[in-house]
């Protein structure tokens, strides 16, 4: 057992919702191998290169969307209105390339415009007016639905070809008549090298500060499990039908996870949305204006929601009056299936991003058993609750919580910044000196759970 805390961090649960996401990745290619009559394994279409590829392409908007709730569910709101805003912001794009000829790269542009226009006008309500953003956001919900359906006129609005790209495109082939996307390769030989060098960066790290390291085999076969993973999907990716490899949504989604993840982990900014998600009062009186921040986390979410609509109308090459229905809803459930509270100040990046990944797994493997809609939808509801009350049972049982480890792990030790950075525009002291219960998100999450 202590060498299994060894291996995974400190606390053998920690990696629970990555073991229950592999299980489910396992359990659905044995199940449509053995419904399609095949062998046990071999015939299963889960782990097919093809299937991967649509798993990326065709969930790429839910996995945009939690990155962004995350942080409005650490602040203790929630936003409605992710669904209409990028159905909007869609409209609007398709609309604006075929009225005006107006090239791909400027429509992308006018979507992010006119997503943070929308997140400004909601972030005001919220932060300056003071109306919950449960109200606000549900007040923008029916008010850019309606202005969807009033700019489209209930029709379906196609887009350019070029458009396409960033939710149908792939990587290019590197050479031809290789037997795999190099390009593919590359980016995960790039990947396992980030692995190793963080590693020993981490190590050499602990090292000068006097912290003491996990034993160097734990971090090997830790780096070596995953680099063999990273590595296996790869090579899936890579191997697909001529003209396919890693898609262009996928890499948007890496793009966006790392500077996320960087930015609510490692910046002033990032430390003072959980703070004030934490503890807003107190948050107020360490000098953090909780009101920018207020503003800024409403008004990025509807920034990602428009990424997040243009990818969707690029994969389905138009944009119509149903786009964007209930996705808020995907969006909400992959957050608090990854870890975060509801009562705020807790949750992470990659926790989220994990929970997107549960439900994107459950939905394509339900489709691929041919399961009804109405089954999907009563899997999905058990699933979120179930991974939110075995986690509120733990904590009360006064085990270690599952998902308060696992945003441990992934949180990390992040530093804390000198005092005197700004935060939003605000001159942010020292947070952890002069306010008590205002640490890092990971010191926060081991008190917590």
């Amino acid at each position: 057992m202590n060498s299994l805390k060894q291996l995974f961090g400190g606390n053998v649960r920690q990696f629970g919702m990555v073991f229950a996401l592999v299980a489910l990745i396992i359990f659905f290619q044995i199940s449509t191998s053995l419904k399609g009559g095949g062998a046990f394994w071999s015939d299963g279409s889960v782990l097919s290169p093809s299937n991967f590829q649509n798993l990326v392409n065709g969930y790429a908007y839910v996995l945009v969307l939690a990155i962004g709730m995350v942080m409005v569910i650490i602040m203790g709101h929630i936003d409605l209105s992710v669904g209409s805003v990028a159905a909007f912001v869609g409209i609007c794009v398709a609309l604006a390339m075929q009225n005006w000829g107006i090239p791909w790269w400027a429509g992308i542009l006018l979507g992010l415009a006119v997503g943070a226009l929308a997140g400004a006008w909601q972030g005001f309500w919220v932060a300056y007016v003071g109306i919950p953003a449960f109200i606000t956001t549900l007040a923008g919900m029916m008010i850019f639905r309606g202005l969807n359906q009033v700019l489209g006129k209930q029709n379906t609005i196609p887009v350019p070809e070029d458009f396409t790209f960033i939710g149908n495109g792939y990587l290019p082939d590197g050479m031809a008549n290789a037997p795999f996307n190099l390009p593919t390769i590359a980016l995960g030989l790039i990947a396992v090298g980030f692995l190793v060098y963080s590693t020993f960066r981490r190590r050499s790290r602990n090292t000068r500060s006097g912290t003491l390291n996990a034993p160097m085999w734990a971090d090997m076969t830790r780096v070596i499990i995953m680099a063999v993973v990273v590595l296996a999907v790869s090579y899936l990716f890579a191997t697909g039908r001529p003209g396919t490899s890693f898609p262009v949504a996928g890499l948007i989604v890496v793009a966006l996870v790392i500077i996320y993840q960087f930015v609510t982990s490692k910046t002033v900014a990032g430390r003072a949305i959980y703070a004030v998600g934490g503890n807003r009062q107190a948050a107020r009186l360490s000098g953090i204006n909780d009101k920018k921040v207020d503003f800024f986390v409403m008004m990025n979410m509807s920034m990602l929601a428009a990424v997040a609509g243009m990818m969707f109308v690029a994969r389905s090459q138009g944009s119509g009056p149903l786009d964007g229905t209930s996705w808020e809803l995907d969006a909400i459930a992959a957050v608090f299936i990854g870890g975060a509270a509801v009562s705020g100040g807790v949750g992470t990046v990659m926790g989220s991003i994990i929970g997107a990944l549960v439900m994107a797994v459950l939905n394509n493997g339900l489709q691929l058993m041919s399961a009804p809609t109405s089954t999907t939808y009563v899997v999905k509801g058990l699933v979120l609750l179930i991974a939110v009350a075995f986690d509120v049972w733990s904590k009360k049982q006064g085990k270690p919580s599952l998902i308060g480890a696992m945003q441990r792990a992934v949180a990390g030790n992040a530093a804390a910044k000198p005092a005197g950075e700004a935060a939003n525009g605000a001159l942010v002291p020292n947070v952890e000196a002069t306010t008590p219960g205002l640490s890092n998100p990971a010191a926060e999450a081991d008190k917590t759970n």
